[in-house]
């Protein structure tokens, strides 16, 4: 019997948690997330169906669509669902990961020829007198273990993706445009070579964090991304995703309350995900920016983000995420589409690509330039793009191209290039919506 969504939907927030307190415990990355996958299918299985098997104790900017820019104890849930699912899962976890452990120790030894048990192997074994207990949630720490500096940036933020975000190997191979198969080497190398390296399962110090932290905020920024318009699939948000990634960040700001870009990326999260209601209509076809209702947004999410932009923009220097998150807020300040101070937009796209210039950045520019100056000053920009290897199958390149051309009253290209755009993705809503307007046009 399949999992119901509910149960779905924790097991996806619980993973991070489950994995953290495995690692933590026993050490062994690699061998740990397998285990954990076996409990998450286990507890699929039998959750809604059977009850507790185990007895039941104890325990960004996103580019427009195409006009934006932009712990234990429980009362029991429903079905069979035990009192306490995170323990569930931890027991269940450690069960499998032990016989995994067993197994391994039993195999090395007859190829080794020696009598005596191997020692257990200590990566990234809390430091004496830490307790082994599943006291709390392990996932902040997971992720700054998953940014340690002996790992490339992509090898980083690809573990960063699987382990922390409960991506799948394929989900983050698409954002990265690469084969799957590639993906997985990357993501088992980073494994091997965080243990090789003797890291510890323990919050990093301040030096280190500090060096990790532009990646754990990178990392956090492509979850939100993610769950806020995902990749591919019939459904155009996860919204689980985007609130594991808000609730990570909120966790690390209450540890760098005084850091600007910590708190800007979470201005940036509440301010975009505050649009969530309004982003589709009931039967899950996409809704743009400039076609919402705004009464639909969530006006609390709203107030939080603009004062935490204000908190965000007092700390200097300013980053990229500070300069996101007031781009999102003007967009959200607007009662109207029409209302949108556009000219301050394009001023922000200035100094974002003047801080942390990539082709997203210019990309977002154009359509900001093409709305101060018109749709063809925006189609001038996007020449620049023409080459650049990251957007060359990226649909959006071809759907901000195609409503410039709209704008600028060229049917038949705009016609042809929202074509081609819809070719590119694999989100059903977005192509759909690519469609739709290729269809419109004749």
């Amino acid at each position: 019997m399949p999992a119901t969504a509910a149960t779905e939907d924790l097991l996806r927030r619980l993973a991070p948690q489950v994995l953290g307190a495995l690692v933590r415990r026993y050490g062994h990355f690699d061998a740990a997330e397998d285990a954990v996958q076996e409990a998450l299918l286990a507890a699929a299985r039998q959750w809604d169906a059977d009850g507790d098997p185990a007895g039941g104790a104890g325990e960004v900017s996103e580019v427009s669509e195409v006009s934006e820019v932009g712990g234990a104890g429980g009362a029991g849930g429903s079905g069979g669902r035990p009192q306490n699912p995170l323990g569930w899962l931890i027991r269940v976890a450690s069960r499998r990961l032990t016989d995994i452990l067993r197994a391994e120790e039993a195999r090395r030894r007859r190829e080794e020829r020696v009598a005596a048990s191997a020692p257990r192997d200590e990566l990234l074994a809390p430091p004496p007198g830490e307790s082994r207990a599943p006291s709390k949630d392990d996932t902040l720490t997971l992720l700054f273990l998953c940014c340690h500096p002996v790992l490339g940036h992509e090898a980083r933020t690809a573990l960063t993706l699987r382990a922390v975000g409960g991506l799948t190997t394929a989900e983050i191979a698409r954002a990265y445009l690469v084969p799957e198969a590639t993906m997985a080497q990357r993501v088992s190398r980073a494994k091997r070579r965080i243990k090789e390296a003797g890291a510890r399962f323990v919050p990093p110090g301040e030096r280190e964090r500090a060096e990790r932290l532009g990646d754990v905020l990178h990392v956090l920024y492509l979850i939100f991304n993610e769950g806020y318009t995902a990749t591919a699939g019939s459904s155009l948000q996860r919204h689980e995703l985007a609130g594991e990634a808000i609730r990570l960040t909120r966790a690390l700001r209450a540890l760098l309350p005084a850091n600007g870009e910590v708190t800007g990326l979470l201005a940036l999260m509440l301010l975009t995900d505050a649009r969530r209601a309004a982003r589709s209509r009931p039967d899950g076809s996409l809704v743009p920016l400039d076609e919402q209702d705004r009464t639909l947004w969530d006006r609390g999410a709203v107030t939080e983000g603009l004062a935490l932009v204000t908190e965000a923009l007092s700390h200097k220097p300013v980053g990229s995420y500070q300069l996101q998150a007031a781009i999102a807020a003007v967009h959200d300040e607007a009662a109207s589409a029409q209302d949108t101070d556009w000219p301050q937009i394009l001023a922000l796209y200035g100094l974002l690509e003047r801080v942390a210039p990539g082709p997203v950045v210019t990309l977002n520019h154009a359509v900001a330039a093409a709305m101060v100056h018109g749709p063809r000053v925006g189609l001038s920009m996007l020449a620049a793009l023409e080459d650049e290897p990251a957007m060359e199958r990226h649909h959006r390149l071809g759907a901000v191209r195609a409503h410039l051309l709209e704008r600028a009253g060229d049917r038949e290209a705009a016609r042809a290039a929202y074509s081609a755009a819809a070719e590119l993705t694999l989100s059903l809503p977005e192509r759909r919506y690519l469609l739709a307007r290729a269809a419109r046009l004749g």
